[in-house]
């Protein structure tokens, strides 16, 4: 073979090799696509569950409103980046009576998110937001 031959071919192979690593870093997608960037909403609910993992922990509550039960599910930012927030993976409690500031879902459902320094308070007591935020 010749050598432009060689090189046309390993940089075909190199191009294939980028974009085979390229496209799942874009599978990662922005919360704007979901959620109102704009508009905030306090939720407040009942936690009856807390998961704990990545990309992202999610909190679930049960919310009572006009007497009627429903499940509102919150996405949060990663365990990596809560715990520089202050919080750890026992701060949301089955049971615990929740407040949390989010941005809604822009398709109306019960969902919403709270990725970075959210208003929360557990059984009244107001967590403080950024590094350090436990429970007061």
């Amino acid at each position: 073979m010749e050598r432009r031959t060689i090189a046309v071919m390993l940089m075909s192979v190199c191009t294939v090799g980028l974009a085979v690593v390229a496209v799942p870093l874009l599978a990662h997608h922005g919360t704007s696509a979901s959620y109102d960037q704009v508009k905030w909403i306090n939720v407040t609910g009942v936690v009856t569950q807390f998961i704990w993992r990545n990309p992202h922990s999610s909190l679930y509550l049960d919310t009572t409103e006009n007497g009627k039960v429903s499940s509102y599910s919150i996405e949060m930012a990663s365990p990596g980046l809560l715990v520089q927030e202050g919080y750890t993976r026992e701060t949301f409690k089955l049971g615990d009576k929740v407040t949390i500031r989010v941005h809604p879902s822009l398709a109306g459902t019960a969902v919403g998110e709270c990725l970075f320094s959210c208003q929360v308070t557990i059984n009244g007591q107001t967590l403080r937001t950024g590094r350090g935020g436990n429970r007061q």
